[in-house]
C-alpha cells in the first residue's frame, strides 16, 4: 500500500512538472507580412502563423491607435473562419497559416493620420489540449490618409516626338515617389538640391527636377502629366501644361549581303551568350539585329537605376562631334533587304557619325562612366551617366580608354571610332538616353534648345 502511495505521488508529480513545464514550449510563430511601415486609406494586413499541426487555439488582430482598439480578425478555435493554409512559395508545411485582412476607415472608424499599432496574439494546444502557450507579434506604424501635394513650377513644355523635355514642380511630403507620366512610362523626379547649373541653386528638399521623354513609337497624343505616391499607397498627380509636335522620320532599305555577315555574324555570337540562333547565316542575322538588339536594348535601360540624384553636367551644351558625317538619323525606320526579298525591319535609334578610321570619340559632357565594355550588337560601348536619368552612349568602338566608375570630364577622350558589333564601317553610334529610353541627341547638341528647355526652367524654378 506504501508502495502504491508513493508511485501515484509521483505519476503526480511527473504530471505537474509537465504540465509546468509545457508552459514553457514555444508559442505559434507569427509572421507580419504587411503592412511594413505605413498604411494609407486601404492597406492589406497579411500574417502567416506556424502552428505545430496547424492546430491553433486562438488568434486575434488588433490595430492600436490613440487608445482606442479595433478588432480585424478573431478566432478562438471553435468559432469564427479559421486561418487558411499558406501554400504560397516558400511555404513547407500545412502547419504554415495564413490572414488576410485590411485597415481602412471603414474597418477602423477612428483611423486617423499618426502613429499606429498592429498587435497580433495567438496560442496552440499543448498536452492534448490540457494546456495552452501563446505569441504576440506587434509592429508599429506611421498612417498617412492625404495624398501627396504636386504642382509645377516650370512653363512652356514643348516636346518633339522622340525628344525630350524637363519640367521643374514641388511635391509634398518631400519624402514621396514623384515625376512625369508620359502615356504609361515612368520618369522619376530627382531634388532640385542636386542641380548644377550656373544662376541655378535650390534649397528647398520639395522642389524637384524630372527629365521626359516623348518616344518615337508613342503617338504624338499621349497623356503627359505628373505622378506622385507615397509609402502608404496614396496617389496625387497634376496637369502639365505642355505641346507635343509630330516628327516625321526617313524610311531607309539597308541591303545585306553575305560578305557583311561573315565578317560581323561570328564575332558577335562568339561575344554574348544571349541568344544560339540555328540556322542559316541569314537566320543568325536577323536574330542578331532582332532579338539580341531587344536584349541589349534591355541592358542598357537598366542603367537607368544606377543614374546619380544629381546633376554632374553644369549647363553646358552637349559636345556635338562636328566635322563628322551623318550616315544615319535617329529613328530611321529600317527595312533590311536580302537577296531581293525584306528580311527584317528595325527602328535606328541614334546618330551614326563617320570622319575617319579611329577617330579620337571624347565624352560629350561631363559624367560617371557606367558601362565600358562589349555590348552585342554595339560592339565595344561606353556608357556616360550625366545625373538625373540623362546618360549618353557611344557604340562600335574599336579601343575603349575608361573604364566603369571613372569621371570623365567633357570632351575627354574615352575611346576610339571603329567597327565592331553590327557596323557597316568605322563609325561612331552616339544616342542620348532619358531614364534608359533613347531619345533624339540633336536637341542637346543645340545651345538655344539647351538655354530654353533647361537653363531658363532652373532658373525661374528657383
Amino acid at each position: 500500500m506504501r508502495k502504491l502511495a508513493v508511485a501515484v505521488i509521483l505519476l503526480l508529480l511527473v504530471a505537474v512538472g509537465a504540465f509546468v513545464g509545457a508552459g514553457y514550449l514555444p508559442g505559434p510563430v507569427i509572421e507580419i507580412v504587411t503592412p511594413q511601415q505605413y498604411v494609407g486609406r486601404e492597406t492589406p494586413v497579411e500574417l502567416v502563423v506556424e502552428a505545430p499541426g496547424g492546430r491553433l487555439a486562438g488568434l486575434t488582430v488588433v490595430f492600436e491607435q490613440g487608445g482606442a482598439r479595433t478588432v480585424l480578425y478573431e478566432y478562438d478555435g471553435a468559432s469564427g473562419p479559421p486561418p487558411t493554409p499558406a501554400d504560397g512559395p516558400g511555404d513547407s508545411s500545412a502547419n504554415r497559416l495564413r490572414v488576410t485582412e485590411t485597415i481602412s476607415r471603414e474597418r477602423v472608424p477612428g483611423l486617423q493620420t499618426g502613429a499606429g499599432r498592429l498587435v497580433v496574439t495567438a496560442s496552440r494546444p499543448v498536452l492534448n489540449g490540457l494546456r495552452f502557450v501563446s505569441a504576440e507579434a506587434s509592429r508599429d506604424v506611421e498612417v498617412r490618409l492625404d495624398p501627396p501635394r504636386i504642382s509645377v513650377l516650370s512653363t512652356f513644355h514643348y516636346v518633339n516626338l522622340g525628344g525630350s523635355e524637363m519640367v521643374v514642380y514641388r511635391v509634398t511630403p518631400d519624402d514621396v515617389e514623384s515625376g512625369v507620366m508620359v502615356g504609361d512610362v515612368e520618369y522619376p523626379g530627382y531634388p532640385a538640391t542636386g542641380v548644377r547649373a550656373e544662376g541655378a541653386s535650390f534649397s528647398d528638399p520639395a522642389v524637384r527636377v524630372a527629365f521626359f521623354a516623348l518616344l518615337q513609337d508613342q503617338p504624338v497624343d499621349t497623356p503627359i502629366r505628373l505622378y506622385a505616391r507615397d509609402p502608404a499607397g496614396n496617389r496625387g498627380q497634376a496637369a502639365l501644361d505642355y505641346r507635343a509636335f509630330p516628327k516625321a522620320f526617313r524610311q531607309s532599305r539597308i541591303p545585306v549581303d553575305d560578305g557583311f555577315m561573315e565578317r560581323v555574324v561570328p564575332p558577335i555570337l562568339a561575344g554574348t551568350d544571349e541568344i544560339a540562333p540555328a540556322g542559316s547565316l541569314i537566320d543568325q542575322y536577323v536574330a542578331i539585329n532582332s532579338e539580341l538588339r531587344r536584349l541589349n536594348a534591355e541592358r542598357i535601360a537598366s542603367f537607368a537605376t544606377e543614374t546619380s540624384p544629381e546633376m554632374l553636367w553644369e549647363g553646358q551644351v552637349f559636345h556635338a562631334f562636328a566635322n563628322n558625317a551623318v550616315e544615319s538619323g535617329f529613328a530611321d525606320r529600317r527595312t533590311y533587304v536580302y537577296q531581293g526579298r525584306e528580311v527584317d525591319r528595325q527602328t535606328h535609334l541614334g546618330f551614326d557619325l563617320a570622319s575617319y578610321a579611329q577617330t579620337p570619340i571624347v565624352a560629350a559632357n561631363r559624367g560617371r562612366v557606367l558601362f565600358a565594355d562589349e555590348l552585342g550588337i554595339y560592339g565595344n560601348c561606353v556608357i556616360i551617366d550625366h545625373g538625373m536619368g540623362l546618360q549618353s552612349l557611344y557604340a562600335h568602338l574599336s579601343t575603349i580608354d575608361v573604364r566603369a566608375g571613372d569621371l570623365v570630364e567633357q570632351e575627354q577622350q574615352i575611346g576610339r571610332s571603329g567597327v565592331t558589333g553590327l557596323a557597316g564601317g568605322d563609325h561612331l553610334h552616339f544616342t542620348m538616353l532619358v531614364h534608359g529610353r533613347m531619345v533624339n541627341p540633336l536637341e542637346w547638341w543645340d545651345p538655344h534648345w539647351i538655354e530654353d528647355r533647361i537653363l531658363r526652367k532652373l532658373r525661374m524654378g528657383r
